[in-house]
């Protein structure tokens, strides 16, 4: 009995260390305001007693329908960790949603938690160490969240899977575009993460597939997509999660900047797919049970 209340402290002990934060390296957009909204949103998720992880993910984006888009916001130096929930583009709407559901996944219910795992969400073995420790390629942060046992690239389950192979450099050869990368040193580590993605292969649905009845039907609520661009040297151009209803069609939910804001697409994913010609498909991910 002794024996299983000592490893059963330990464990506690190695659960609470490990969700230490660094507050030193996170950047508020209103401290105050924005730690109370995220313990707010943990608890109304939480209270929905969402089963599917997906389910959660739906539940905690749709607290952000109709929040500003803002391109940029994670941009400062030094690096740090941004937490803003009244500014959002594609990318951090998506993983600030991924972060609370996963927080709830795990029964926490602190905004430091969630803090926690959106360290871990979007660097590179989940801790801040510069801008190059950013998971700035979509595929780059697929593999890294896969390899911590996050999400699951479900893209190769899909009975209309292709594949599509690139040379990931478009940050290294349009570097005049970020203006970290005038850093010569984040410039070499970004170019050193590029080499691991030089004709790189990887898996998506092709935008004349995702109309197809088995992509419709296989796509679950709560799904994270990345639309795959036609550019050789970039992979993914917007990121969104899936949300099925009107009679299970697959939509989008993403921080869209032609609206300006957080929204629902009012057509299927298949027809925004049809009007954005710079997309060829997407490729899916879900987050581990």
């Amino acid at each position: 009995m002794i024996k299983k209340i000592i490893i059963a402290s330990i464990c506690l002990f190695a659960a609470t260390v490990s969700h230490a934060i660094d507050m030193s390296q996170v950047r508020f957009h209103d401290e105050a305001s924005d730690t109370t909204r995220l313990n707010e949103m943990l608890a109304n998720i939480a209270s929905q007693k969402l089963v599917s992880p997906g389910d959660r993910v739906v539940a905690a984006g749709r607290q952000f329908l109709a929040t500003p888009y803002v391109a940029n916001t994670l941009e400062g130096d030094p690096e740090m960790l941004t937490v803003d929930l009244d500014e959002l583009d594609c990318t951090t709407f998506m993983e600030t949603a991924v972060a609370l559901a996963l927080t709830v996944g795990e029964k926490r219910n602190s905004w430091r938690d969630f803090v926690y795992n959106l360290e871990r969400l979007r660097y590179r073995n989940g801790t801040i160490n510069g801008y190059p420790s950013r998971l700035h390629y979509i595929s780059d942060w697929v593999a890294s969240n896969r390899s911590k046992g996050l999400i699951k690239d479900v893209t190769p389950e899909f009975e209309k899977c292709s594949y599509a192979v690139k040379t990931l450099d478009f940050m290294s050869t349009n570097a005049d575009k970020y203006p970290a990368l005038a850093d010569s040193a984040n410039l070499a580590a970004i170019k050193s993460v590029e080499m691991g993605y030089r004709s790189h292969r990887f898996p998506y649905i092709k935008s004349n597939d995702v109309g197809a009845k088995s992509t419709r039907d296989e796509l679950r609520n709560g799904d994270i997509v990345a639309l795959i661009l036609k550019d050789k040297s970039l992979d993914a151009g917007h990121v969104g999660i899936i949300v099925k209803e009107k009679g299970g069609e697959p939509m989008l939910m993403h921080a869209s900047s032609a609206a300006g804001k957080v929204v629902i697409t009012e057509t299927p994913l298949v027809e925004y797919l049809k009007k954005n010609h710079n997309y060829i498909g997407i490729r899916v991910m879900r987050l581990e049970e």
